[in-house]
């Protein structure tokens, strides 16, 4: 067995004190393995760890399954920020609120919808009438969950 370099032992300290419990048995048993005849020791010895943690970690190694039948993921699903509608349940009722005095259709179709205010404008006046403070992203959404569509002035040719 042939030892490591005095800089690769304090790489491999400072990488194994950033790792966790299990990682760390996985990691010196995986080192400890490399180095064959007499690598628990050494590795227990330049880690500062025990041989019965090494020794369990390799166990731990050999029932790992091939080709990986298990769960890779570390945090739980469901972190993250919260959608807009679970902040804001009412956030619907608020909106139609705001642009109903601002809504054209067209008459033959009347699923055809569209406002006259800019998404900015439906943002302020959110938060200025109802407290909600949403950007100009989520207006987008909302404009879009509501079946509106853009509208602009389109020159004819004759």
């Amino acid at each position: 067995m042939t030892p490591y370099t005095e800089a690769t032992e304090k790489t491999m300290r400072k990488f194994y004190a950033t790792l966790s419990e299990k990682d760390k048995r996985r990691y010196a048993a995986v080192e400890a393995q490399k180095l064959g005849h007499g690598g628990i020791t050494y590795v227990s010895k330049v880690l500062g760890c025990a041989q019965s943690t090494i020794s369990t970690g390799i166990n731990e190694l050999a029932e790992l399954p091939e080709g990986g039948g298990y769960e890779t993921r570390i945090r739980r699903p469901g972190g993250g920020r919260k959608r807009y509608g679970e902040h804001h349940p009412a956030i619907d009722d608020a909106f139609l609120d705001v642009i109903r005095d601002h809504t054209a259709g067209d008459p033959m179709q009347e699923k055809v919808l569209w406002t006259n205010l800019t998404q900015r404008e439906i943002a302020d006046r959110l938060q200025t009438d109802h407290g909600i403070r949403v950007s100009e992203t989520v207006v987008e959404q909302l404009l879009k969950k509501h079946k509106f569509t853009r509208r602009k002035a389109q020159k004819k040719r004759r």
